[in-house]
């Protein structure tokens, strides 16, 4: 739109503008009237033309496009949003994404081809993958004029590297030929491979996330020389960082893919197949490991270990014998071992990937951090490799949470009297460990906020330095006070809130914690971990609420149990709000919310997206919905609140249920037929690929889970805390594209590799 009003006045000649001066300037003010008018015509004939291209159309044009060019709706989004009015412009960037509508044309011109599936993965699932065309892979005699080296052959026996990859991601990478299989691959029943017509799209749903410049755990109970990539000191795959294709026609390789490293690929295959170095694309600044080491053996400071010194191994057992002058590693447990005679004496950094299937507790992941307002910011440094402990900070900057702490409470006491400190931010700087003890103790409005820098996931390590009492992360508050914890990992201890001292009696103390916020944390389940992930104290509590009344609200967090102690009173008890969240107590027999000296925790809970392992045992729960009870909810008021679209055991006492299951499979059953309602109740029950953190799969619904749970929540999504992952909705989209651009006479399927 012009910004020139009078453009159509300026081109007057000057007497009339003279004239019309003197009369006040009427002719100057109907011509602004027609300029404005001018510019809405211009401007629509402007959109006119950038409506024709999908980059620059509005959005109401978008389906217009899409349907010229033959485009088919994805069955996944023909819901728009409830906060979109149906007549507004956000319909069709629901019904026809711009992106989508765009991609048609060139997938158009590929259709046929392999690595178009690919795409179509990544397009429309949001999925990275691997298209495999099985009649390459049958085990059949070729033409000697016609040879066909790359295709499968018989299995060497003297090459492990080739052999570890038969079942390594579902056969994503099998290089050997088989026998026909008749079957189809896309049976509903049991499921063929090798076949002419068949080709799998192996899909991949776990995500590499990173772990920056981070201390690793030195196994003591093994010797000083070994140590573990895992801070918590348990194994972990090492995952690959996944590196982007060099060329659309190129088939996705597991270095373009985020999938565990494998000891025979994380090796350099020498000239006799020894495996006895590392890969230069795996090790390195920038890629998938790398390792400090400031004094081994006595070099400059800072310096990594050089990729010549480390070797792959088998440390399963800890028995290997490491040469002088060599590191062994070990990637599929997540271990490295020192030659005895060499260990590191200044510790040892590592930085790694490690895998994971969602942006959930503690991770160097990008994530939204509210701020506080008005509230001093101290950074706090983690120890890193090379740097000099006794080096000059700037002002601001502290080497530890306590010193932060120390020169808040300082501040505060040399404030003026009108203008008092009201709240702190601790930003913790770097992906390390912060040790210690902490005692938080709030005054009245006061506020403190512990966080985690931008992608960043720095350790918060408890530790057991006091024998008189316990050593938890302590925090006590009067009245108005807040304390808010991002992006945090702790491990050790768990947190207790302290109430003010109450014999029970008369109405609560005013002078108590107003509110316990945590987000995008993980409190270790079992507060530590053995290496093979069992939790070292398990069923103790993450957080535990002595005598306090405070408002507990948890989001995008793992956490262990939660305990609540404390007198019961009259009146509505304190909310307890758990949001896209993995409440752990370490075993389904346990009590994951739950009172020792009483029936019921007195509390008003309310899940929303949440997994809870253990039995919940509390007053009233306000909202209970999308969350899957692996064991009993036991409600002390069943008259307020409501639980939706849940999967809740048999044999528990809740409030009013809708759309919650077993009871929908069982009203399908006549009430007669013992049998088969005990069959549906073995059938619809939640089944996980593993229930011990961390592991990769972590409380993830298993692909042979019933459909009942998959598909229940609200939105036919799966029901649980990975429910935003979409997934059911993502699989239907991906076969749906399969469906449309595979060749005729071919049979695409989807493989799910990890």
């Amino acid at each position: 739109m012009s910004t020139r009003p009078d453009r159509l006045y300026d081109l007057l000649p000057v007497v009339y503008r003279m004239r019309d001066a003197d009369r006040g300037y009427p002719l100057r003010d109907l011509l602004r009237v027609l300029a404005s008018q001018a510019d809405v015509l211009e401007d629509d004939i402007a959109r006119l033309y950038d409506n024709w291209f999908i980059e620059t159309c509005d959005d109401w044009v978008v389906p217009y496009i899409g349907d010229l060019l033959g485009y088919t709706l994805l069955p996944e989004a023909a819901t728009p949003d409830a906060a979109d009015d149906a007549c507004g412009a956000g319909l069709g960037r629901v019904l026809a994404p711009r992106a989508d509508v765009a991609n048609t044309i060139d997938a158009r011109r590929r259709k046929g081809t392999l690595a178009l599936l690919e795409d179509l993965a990544r397009d429309a699932a949001g999925w990275p993958a691997r298209a495999v065309e099985f009649h390459r892979l049958l085990g059949w005699m070729q033409h000697l004029d016609h040879q066909h080296p790359r295709r499968g052959g018989i299995a060497d026996l003297r090459d492990p590297g080739r052999l570890q990859r038969i079942g390594w991601a579902d056969g994503a990478f099998d290089p050997f030929a088989h026998s026909i299989d008749v079957r189809r691959l896309v049976s509903r029943r049991r499921r063929g491979r090798y076949n002419i017509p068949d080709v799998g799209v192996f899909a991949f749903r776990l995500r590499s996330y990173p772990v920056t410049t981070t201390p690793a755990y030195c196994v003591e109970e093994s010797g000083p020389h070994c140590f573990s990539f895992s801070i918590l000191g348990n194994d972990t795959p090492l995952f690959q960082r996944p590196l982007e294709e060099t060329a659309p026609t190129r088939i996705a390789q597991e270095i373009n893919l985020p999938v565990p490293l494998r000891r025979y690929r994380f090796a350099v295959r020498g000239p006799r197949a020894d495996y006895a170095s590392v890969s230069a694309a795996l090790y390195g600044a920038g890629n998938s490991v790398w390792i400090h080491a400031p004094d081994w053996p006595a070099r400059g400071q800072g310096l990594p270990v050089p990729r010549e010194a480390l070797m792959p191994a088998d440390l399963s057992g800890w028995r290997y014998q490491v040469p002088r002058g060599r590191v062994a590693v070990d990637p599929q447990l997540g271990r490295l071992m020192f030659p005895a005679s060499q260990r590191p004496k200044r510790g040892v950094w590592v930085s790694y990937q490690y895998g994971f299937a969602a942006d959930l507790g503690g991770g160097e992941y990008g994530r939204l951090t509210p701020e506080l307002e008005n509230a001093t910011r101290y950074v706090v440094h983690a120890a890193l490799p090379g740097a000099d402990p006794a080096a000059v900070r700037p002002n601001g900057h502290f080497g530890s949470i306590a010193d932060a702490l120390a020169a808040w409470a300082q501040a505060r006491a040399a404030a003026p009297a009108g203008q008092p400190l009201r709240a702190l931010i601790i930003e913790l700087a770097e992906s390390g460990v912060y040790e210690g003890s902490l005692d938080l103790q709030l005054d009245a409005g006061e506020a403190i906020q512990i966080r985690a820098a931008e992608r960043t996931r720095p350790v918060l390590r408890l530790l057991d330095v006091r024998a008189s009492q316990p050593d938890a992360l302590g925090i006590a508050g009067q009245a108005g006070s807040r304390v808010l914890l991002d992006g945090l990992l702790i491990v050790g201890r768990g947190i207790e809130v302290q109430g003010p001292a109450d014999d029970g009696e008369g109405p609560p103390p005013p002078d108590d914690l107003c509110e316990l916020v945590i987000r995008h944390c993980t409190l270790v389940p079992g507060w530590a971990l053995h290496c093979n992930c069992d939790p070292k104290r398990p069923g103790e509590p993450s957080v535990t609420l002595d005598g306090s009344r405070a408002a507990l609200r948890v989001e995008h967090s793992i956490l262990g149990a939660i305990s609540v102690i404390g007198p019961v009173r009259r009146g509505d008890p304190p909310p307890l709000e758990l949001c896209d969240c993995i409440l752990d107590a370490t075993g389904v027999d346990r009590v994951a919310l739950g009172a020792p000296d009483e029936a019921v925790a007195h509390v008003a809970a309310s899940f929303r997206r949440c997994t809870v392992i253990g039995e919940v045992q509390a007053h009233s729960v306000a909202l209970a919905e999308d969350t899957i009870f692996a064991s009993a909810l036991r409600v002390l008021r069943r008259q307020a609140g409501c639980v939706r679209f849940c999967h809740v055991p048999p044999g528990s006492r809740t409030p009013r249920r809708f759309h919650c299951q077993p009871d929908l499979a069982l009203a399908a059953v006549p009430a007669g037929d013992a049998a088969r309602r005990a069959r549906e109740l073995l059938r619809v029950v939640p089944s996980f690929d593993s229930l011990r953190y961390p592991s990769p799969h972590y409380l993830r619904l298993a692909d042979g889970c019933c459909a009942e749970i998959r598909r229940g929540a609200s939105d036919r999504a799966a029901m649980g805390v990975y429910h935003d992952l979409y997934e059911p909705q993502r699989e239907a989209n991906l076969a749906a594209r399969l469906e449309e651009y595979v060749p005729a006479g071919t049979d695409a399927g989807i493989l799910f590799a990890n």
